[in-house]
């Protein structure tokens, strides 16, 4: 397997990854699917704002993606960001996120970052291990604050920061 930037020609494969989550988990809040033109206009301007969109490629078929994104548009926030990963149906408990997070968090050690912070539908055990595994502490819980599926959903946050 390997990580790589995401290319504008990946669209397509992430798309159907994410879409996936909006049909069949809370791990998105999202309700509607999003096309692959959508799902390029995200990774350009994530791209553009200068944050790495990871893709991991086996066997030149794209199983999983990460990414960081401006955890807010204040200025203040600047030196904080929020990390999602996604892994394809099917190849979940394989490492593709571990390898994924292993890169993601790499480019924001070597950057201008401070803190790192990811938002996990609960429960999740899996996403919550992952996000632990790299030094990510629980900081915040949500009761309720999302509604997918006729449920009510809480939201965990995990944060870490960078020693500098």
């Amino acid at each position: 397997m390997q990580i790589r930037p995401a290319k504008p020609l990946d669209s397509a494969s992430i798309v159907l990854i994410y879409n996936h989550y909006i049909d069949n988990s809370y791990a998105t809040f999202e309700i509607e699917r999003i096309d692959a033109n959508e799902m390029l206009r995200r990774i350009q301007a994530i791209q553009a704002a200068g944050y790495p969109f990871l893709v991991c490629e086996d066997e030149d078929e794209i199983v999983g993606y990460a990414y960081a994104n401006r955890y807010k548009p204040r200025s203040a926030y600047r030196h904080s960001v929020e990390v999602t990963v996604y892994i394809k149906d099917g190849f979940a408990g394989i490492g593709v996120g571990t390898l994924l997070y292993e890169q993601l968090f790499s480019e924001l050690d070597n950057g201008d970052i401070h803190a790192v912070i990811a938002g996990i539908s609960q429960p999740n055990d899996a996403s919550v291990r992952l996000h632990e595994k790299f030094g990510m502490e629980k900081v915040a819980h949500f009761r309720e604050v999302g509604r997918k599926f006729d449920r009510w959903i809480d939201v965990g946050y995990w944060e870490r920061v960078i020693a500098k």
